[in-house]
């Protein structure tokens, strides 16, 4: 999944002819704290909700203004992941997508971004969860897939947690089924530590609930 796939036209952008008061009842309008300055497909760069009540007279175009703007964004090529690097590291609400000619595109917003990359670790897919706490010397993907696969089951999306301070990690596992204590047997028997289980569709229902709660916050 590129950024180009994520690009949605729900939220336009503004010009700099465009006034503070009209960026502000965007804002307000499509729940973002940000929106991109662009003329004639040159990315200006993201003004905030705060720069914005900043101006001394909001009712006038932006560009009557002195702004300083950042300038975050990703190319089109680039992997989702580089996508919710940004976000995160800049605390965006969306982020604007540039094509080689560092021309504008369009932006990935908060929604989209969250809807996709649930669909990229199958929080949607009916299946048990399992968590393995190991050390990181003894991680090996290849064995704990033959594991999972030897009991006619296929891993739907992995994650790994470290800690910079410890050579622990947690590995999370969602499954393609629900009961999952053949699975549990097995790793038992290759002495693996398993943190946690969810099965018998009551976490995955409850991880679709919550998912479902957050997408009505984030367009509220």
């Amino acid at each position: 999944m590129i950024a180009e796939q994520l690009i949605s036209d729900t939220i336009p952008p503004l010009k700099t002819s465009d006034s503070g008061l009209k960026a502000l009842n965007w804002m307000d309008e499509f729940k973002v704290a940000h929106l991109p300055i662009v003329n004639h497909q040159e990315f200006l760069g993201l003004i905030t909700d705060t720069d914005i009540l900043d101006l001394n007279a909001p009712e006038e175009p932006l560009g009557n203004h002195p702004l300083t703007l950042i300038r975050p964004y990703v190319y089109a090529t680039e992997h989702l992941y580089e996508v919710l690097k940004m976000v995160s590291r800049m605390n965006l609400t969306l982020v604007p997508v540039l094509d080689e000619q560092n021309h504008y595109l369009g932006n990935i917003g908060l929604r989209s971004l969250v809807e996709h990359f649930a669909g990229l670790v199958s929080v949607q897919n009916p299946g048990a969860i399992l968590v393995l706490e190991l050390n990181q010397n003894d991680y090996s993907l290849s064995q704990i897939a033959r594991i999972v696969e030897e009991n006619d089951t296929k891993i739907l999306s992995l994650s790994i947690e470290t800690a910079t301070d410890s050579t622990r990690m947690e590995l999370t596992l969602k499954l393609s089924r629900e009961d999952i204590r053949p699975i549990i047997a097995s790793f038992n028997r290759y002495n693996y530590q398993i943190k946690a289980t969810f099965q018998q569709g009551e976490f995955s229902e409850d991880l679709r609930n919550r998912f479902d709660l957050f997408m009505n916050y984030i367009n509220m």
